[in-house]
């Protein structure tokens, strides 16, 4: 074997060493989500490590990350967000990846209602951060965390598709579930009290009108006025039952439903999975069928 070619063989089995270290190398993922989490989880498969950082059940309005949460942010190749003004923190997060910069904020991406927020007896108008709660939304994030990793791995754009593909087809499968499941309740029922603003993007999807005690935000307190006035609202439209939910506390809903007569309809899942080993699908069937029996 002449100079040039054992030189030529060397570098063709570097090279392909390179690439099979690249290939097992999986993509660090830091998750603010727990949605978000899932949703890497099904569209990076054996090709990521996910870092889940907001936990099911933990409000992500009040969540602040430690520095063990800014250290793994350093070192991951994605950070993934709500977004949509849901962390507050995002400043910090930005700061701690340096250079790299790949912080996608999904919600930024997707279609925005607008809402009250309420502060007391003052309120002013904010944009919708919950977005998980319409099924098709939670696809379109889909699609975006999959063309992301595709940029940042593009030799695995085959794998990403096809799971992709699956994930997208169990998320249709679902939507066409809750519609089927909506609409056992008549139009005229489909009014939702909750504790704050977070089933917006969910009435709209599937038709429901909601009636938030608060604002956007578990921590927005009510005003003794708004209070009586979703009193009057709730007994004017007939409303069968009121709802609080896994992260909010009950004490002014048990107030409603005392000066109303409505019942109490049970708890929501509203800031995400709300417990460990949660679905997305399991998070959507709980709440939909908890409003739905309730309701009827």
């Amino acid at each position: 074997m002449t100079r040039s070619a054992f030189i030529s063989t060397v570098v063709l089995v570097l090279a392909g060493a390179t690439a099979a270290i690249a290939a097992e190398q999986k993509i660090r993922i830091s998750s603010f989500s727990t949605i978000l989490t899932e949703v890497a989880q099904q569209v990076g498969g054996e090709r990521v490590e996910v870092t889940a950082h907001v936990k099911p059940g933990v409000d992500p309005h009040d969540f602040d990350p430690k520095p063990s949460d800014m250290r793994a942010v350093a070192a991951a190749d994605l950070v993934l967000l709500s977004a949509k003004h849901m962390e507050g923190y995002l400043a910090r997060l930005k700061e701690a990846t340096g250079a790299k910069g790949n912080v996608l904020e999904v919600g930024n991406a997707l279609p925005s209602l607008k809402l009250t927020v309420q502060h007391g007896d003052h309120s002013h108008d904010g944009e919708d951060p919950h977005w998980w709660h319409s099924v098709r939304n939670i696809a379109r994030a889909t699609k975006l965390v999959r063309d992301e990793l595709i940029r940042l791995r593009p030799a695995d754009k085959a794998i990403f598709t096809a799971s992709t593909s699956a994930y997208l087809a169990k998320l249709e499968a679902l939507d066409k579930w809750v519609k089927t499941k909506v609409a056992e309740l008549p139009r005229d029922k489909r009014k939702l009290v909750t504790n704050h603003d977070a089933f917006g993007y969910f009435a709209k999807e599937y038709g429901f009108t909601v009636m938030p005690i608060a604002g956007v935000s578990t921590n927005a307190q009510p005003g003794s006025k708004a209070v009586a006035e979703l009193i009057v609202a709730i007994k004017t439209a007939g409303v069968k039952a009121v709802f609080s939910e896994d992260v909010s506390n009950p004490k002014v809903i048990q107030e409603i439903t005392k000066e109303t007569g409505a019942k109490f309809g049970g708890e929501l899942l509203s800031d995400g999975l709300g417990r460990k080993g949660m679905t997305v699908e399991e998070m959507f069937k709980y709440n939909v069928t908890t409003i739905v029996d309730t309701l009827k």
